[in-house]
C-alpha cells in the first residue's frame, strides 16, 4: 500500500527525521529491557527503534490505515497491534506478568494532555513515560514553581516522577510541519508512595487553584472550607502566593491545612 496520509482529524504529524527517532526511543535506554507500550506510532518511525531493543512491545493505534500498514512493514509487530484508544486502555491488562512498563510515543498535539493524565492513573505501574509532544506542552509539564508555564499537570505529574524536557524538534522533519515546535520530555517515576495528605482533595486544590490562578490562594481556596473558618486563612503565610509559585510539597502543606479546616 501506499504511504499513509495523514488526518488532520487524528492531530497526526508524521516524523520522517530517522536521527530524531533514534534519539527519542533512546530515552528508553534506562529501562531496556522493560515491555514498551508505544502510543500512535503511524506508520513506525519510531517503532523500528523501539523494535531493535527487543524488548517486549506493544503499540496503541486508532487509525486503521496505520495499522494496516504496520502489519505489511513490521512482521514482528504482529500480534501485538492494539486497535483502540489508549485513553480508554486499561495499562494494567496490556503486560499482565509485568511490574513495571514503559510508554513512549510521538503522542498526537490534540490529546497529548489527556494522555499524561491517564498516565498518571497508572503511576503505580509506569515506570518510565517519554516521548515527543507540542513544545509548549512539554514545557508545561517540566515547568517548576516560579514560572508561568507551571499548571495543574506540572504538580500533578511532579508529585510522582521526576520530570526533564529533553530537547526542541523542529517542525520541518515532519509530514505534514506542524505550526509549532516540538518537545521531547521524560517522566521517571520517584520513590514516593504516599504524598502525606488525602490525594483526592490534592487534586481537588491543585486543579481548583489552577482554575483561578489568576487570583491569590486566600481567594480561590476559599469554596473548598466552610464559610465560618475563612478567618483562618488570615494566619497562613501562603495565602499571598499563587498557585504556580507553590512547589509541590507546598501543595501538599495546603491541602493538609484545608483539610483541617473541613
Amino acid at each position: 500500500m501506499d504511504k499513509v496520509k495523514p488526518k488532520k482529524a487524528l492531530g497526526q504529524h508524521f516524523l520522517t527525521d530517522e536521527p530524531t527517532a533514534a534519539r527519542i526511543a533512546a530515552t528508553l535506554d534506562s529501562v531496556a529491557r522493560m515491555p514498551t507500550v508505544e502510543v500512535g506510532p503511524g506508520m513506525g518511525m519510531l517503532t523500528k527503534y523501539l523494535l531493535e531493543r527487543q524488548a517486549p512491545l506493544k503499540v496503541v493505534e486508532v487509525d486503521g490505515e496505520s495499522i494496516e500498514w504496520l502489519n505489511a512493514h513490521y512482521p514482528a509487530l504482529h500480534g501485538n497491534i492494539i486497535d483502540g484508544d489508549f485513553l480508554k486502555l486499561n495499562l494494567n491488562e496490556l503486560f499482565p506478568d509485568a511490574e513495571k512498563i514503559a510508554v513512549i510515543g510521538n503522542y498526537p498535539y490534540n490529546i497529548s494532555s489527556q494522555i499524561f493524565f491517564h498516565v498518571l492513573d497508572y503511576k503505580d505501574r509506569v515506570e518510565v513515560c517519554s516521548g515527543m509532544l507540542q513544545r509548549e506542552v512539554a514545557e508545561r509539564l517540566a515547568a517548576p514553581e516560579g514560572t508561568k508555564a507551571r499548571g495543574i499537570l506540572s504538580v500533578l505529574l511532579q508529585s510522582w516522577f521526576d520530570v526533564e524536557y529533553l530537547f526542541t524538534v523542529s517542525e520541518n522533519v515532519f509530514n505534514p510541519p506542524p505550526k509549532v515546535k516540538s518537545g521531547v520530555v521524560k517522566l521517571t517515576r520517584n520513590a514516593v508512595t504516599d504524598l502525606g495528605c488525602d490525594e483526592r482533595l490534592f487534586k481537588i486544590v491543585v486543579k481548583t487553584t489552577f482554575g483561578q490562578r489568576r487570583k491569590t490562594l486566600r481567594n480561590s481556596v476559599r469554596p473548598l472550607i466552610p464559610a465560618e473558618k475563612v478567618a483562618a486563612l488570615a494566619d497562613n503565610p501562603m495565602m499571598g502566593l499563587r498557585p504556580e509559585q507553590l512547589s509541590v510539597a507546598q501543595f501538599i502543606e495546603l491541602t493538609n491545612f484545608i483539610a483541617s479546616l473541613r
